[in-house]
């Protein structure tokens, strides 16, 4: 591609991402999104696949050299988020902003479909290129695998942009890279009464207290010392006046792990430690653990393809710091083969932040990137 292509691909880019950026949508609720999409592929004379999606869009570049189908996906939607950023495109649907990037998501890898397209003489195979919505909520991936997009799919590969990376760097890396995200709940029931005769009651409060420290203790007393797993109680609510000691304590949080052992440990113990502490006041413990998504489990034998495919480009490719956030990304992974990168994209602030902003010059770096990468792939698949 010469200069002036990659001059008029950066501008059609950035013309893409700040259509998005203007007009985000919560999740499955993308419909606008959904048609600017279609419409942008089939411009760029991409075939669209008939899939029974109400929101999301499924294309497809088939190289001019048969071979296997890999996938590159993208997420679409937006949080209820109030923008702060100042930019002049900023969001025209109050309380609702692309405050993790998914608008550079989308236009990147539209980016990379349309590079495709003009790589099909050297594309030993197809190319499956998927927008995904309901990220967010950590539904759209298992919506659209049950829609059967992935069937034929033999690899797949996507990105999430890293503010805190340069624009031209790549992080790569083999292994768990984002967090499995678990949520629970704990009501703690006792016996209510009178503030003044505490002797006379089960004070919820009290023991809902020492259930927290004692949830504290799982990970230092209980995984290995080399463990990145974390357990946050975000939620203690109990009583409603001065003198009067209630009769339940509501707690609730989070748990993030990077080992399907320990995330399923953890579960193990915080119940048995909510139910014995609850037990040993004359209390009841009612636990209720929810699995929300998996770990992002990046296959190893993509590792020096994924790097080589920034190299050739003219990027930087360095070695990916795990976050404990999570990415339905990692419903694909249980399925078939996956990897999943961070592109550098020099914002100032981090994911979910009302001011989030980003480089648009990432924006090329994305698509180039992406496009080479599948290339590369299908050119080395056995």
């Amino acid at each position: 591609m010469g200069n002036i292509e990659k001059v008029k691909l950066q501008e059609q880019l950035v013309s893409y991402r700040r259509e998005l950026h203007e007009n985000p949508e919560l999740s499955f609720k993308e419909v606008e999104t959904t048609k600017r999409l279609k419409k942008w592929l089939t411009d760029a004379g991409i075939d669209i696949l008939d899939y029974p999606l109400e929101v999301g869009v499924v294309a497809e570049i088939k190289g001019k050299l048969s071979g296997p189908t890999i996938a590159l996906r993208s997420d679409i939607d937006a949080l209820p988020i109030e923008e702060k950023s100042g930019v002049p495109f900023s969001s025209k649907n109050k309380g609702v902003m692309h405050a993790c990037g998914h608008d550079f998501h989308a236009a990147s890898i539209m980016g990379a479909a349309i590079l495709l397209k003009e790589r099909t003489a050297e594309l030993k195979g197809t190319v499956r290129i998927i927008f995904q919505p309901a990220e967010e909520i950590a539904k759209g991936a298992v919506y659209v695998s049950e829609k059967g997009v992935l069937e034929g799919v033999e690899a797949i590969f996507g990105m999430h942009n890293k503010p805190d990376l340069p624009v031209g760097t790549i992080g790569v890396k083999a292994g768990s890279l984002m967090a499995s995200v678990d949520r629970f709940e704990l009501d703690i029931i006792g016996i209510g009464g009178h503030a003044g005769i505490p002797n006379a009651v089960i004070d919820p409060i009290v023991i809902a207290s020492q259930v927290v420290t004692g949830f504290q203790t799982i990970v230092s007393r209980n995984l290995s010392p080399f463990s990145d797993t974390v357990v946050s109680v975000t939620k203690l609510q109990s009583g409603n006046t001065w003198n009067v000691i209630p009769d339940k304590a509501e707690l609730e949080g989070t748990v993030r792990s990077f080992q399907e052992a320990d995330r399923a440990l953890v579960a193990e113990r915080m119940k048995k430690l909510a139910e014995g502490i609850a037990e040993s006041y004359g209390a009841r413990a009612d636990f209720r653990w929810f699995s929300y998504m998996p770990v992002v489990d990046n296959n190893p034998q993509f590792v020096e393809v994924a790097t080589e495919a920034a190299l050739e480009a003219g990027f930087k490719a360095v070695e990916a710091q795990p976050a404990p956030a999570g990415e339905d990304f990692a419903f694909y992974q249980q399925s078939i083969p996956g990897f999943f990168v961070w592109m550098g994209v020099d914002g100032p602030h981090g994911w979910h932040h009302p001011s989030y902003k980003l480089n648009e010059d990432a924006l090329s770096v994305a698509a180039t990137y992406f496009a080479n990468l599948a290339v590369k792939v299908l050119a080395q698949w056995k």
